[in-house]
């Protein structure tokens, strides 16, 4: 499968996929707070300790904001280094350099589109819902590593989203219908940005000796590692926001298990599903058996 890969036919379906923000989520669109946002297998709020149902509606809404949130701020890395990355070699294949730069195009585009339900959300949720940043320390701080290190953790985000649209998403029929679309739109093109981003990596790792991707494979757990850090302090953060949309403290007891339980909940939503992801495996797998052997020793800490 992963060989039927090419850039001429991505770039045709990534043309076939496009869509306008406008037509997803137009100006003054309303989001149904009545409605979860999230499925339960990526907001894990049902087995929320010491919490209402109605708190934990206010919960799944809130990990809905930080779902989108994370995504925008993950994207705002990406963007800089899929352009540097096209820029290095212009010259290479022409349905490559278009193909990469609609990729870059779709990218600024998804963060117009988590921007716009941001507002949507702040406009009708009643309290303020904070993020983890800023985001340009957060981009620097990642850009900072070797580039297969970045581009192997941008793969597991890519089959990350495809994993949580087609066995969680696509077949909720509880969630928000607005919040549905969104999440279907951003898979659509998503779709093409995994493909894509297999064979850049595996463009990278072939220009490598095994010990540098060694060395790549590690940095990608530095990353690994301190996006989990964020995810920790966003937590808190949600804690904090529950707080105040629902006017009720939780007990010291209480909300250290809350923070721990949805602390892991984020793991496994944002790094653990795309460790898991076939696809990521199977290009790891390829590219160095080492570190598929230790991602297999690590990954069962984001379940």
């Amino acid at each position: 499968m992963y060989r039927s890969f090419t850039y001429d036919a991505i770039l045709a379906s990534s043309q076939r996929a496009a869509w306008r923000i406008e037509d997803v989520i137009p100006e003054g669109a309303a989001l149904d707070f009545g409605r979860p946002f999230l499925p339960e297998a990526l907001a894990r709020t049902a087995a929320a300790p010491g919490l209402s149902a109605d708190a934990r509606q206010v919960l799944n809404h809130i990990r809905a904001h930080e779902y989108l949130g994370m995504f925008e701020l993950v994207e705002e890395f990406i963007l800089p280094f899929i352009l540097d990355h096209v820029r290095a070699d212009l010259s290479l294949d022409d349905n490559r350099t278009r193909a990469l730069l609609q990729f870059a195009g779709e990218e600024a585009k998804h963060i117009q589109l988590f921007k716009r339900f941001h507002h949507a959300f702040v406009r009708d949720f009643g309290s303020n819902c904070a993020m983890i940043g800023p985001s340009e320390a957060i981009s620097a701080e990642v850009l900072r590593h070797h580039p297969l290190g970045i581009a192997l953790f941008i793969l597991q985000l890519e089959w990350m989203t495809q994993a949580h649209y087609l066995d969680s998403i696509r077949d909720d029929t509880d969630l928000d219908p607005l919040m549905k679309s969104l999440l279907r739109h951003h898979w659509m093109e998503e779709a093409q940005h995994a493909r894509l981003d297999t064979l850049m990596v595996e463009a990278m790792a072939e220009a490598l000796p095994p010990e540098e991707i060694a060395r790549a494979f590690d940095e990608y757990l530095e990353i690994v590692a301190f996006v989990d850090a964020g995810l920790g302090t966003q937590a808190k953060l949600n804690l904090e926001a529950l707080a105040r949309a629902t006017g009720r403290s939780v007990s010291e007891f209480d909300r250290n298990d809350l923070r721990a339980q949805q602390h892991q909940s984020s793991r496994w939503t944002f790094l653990g599903s795309g460790m898991a992801h076939a696809n990521f495996q199977a290009t790891l797998a390829r590219i160095s058996p080492s570190a598929r052997a230790k991602l297999d020793r690590i990954a069962p800490l984001y379940r």
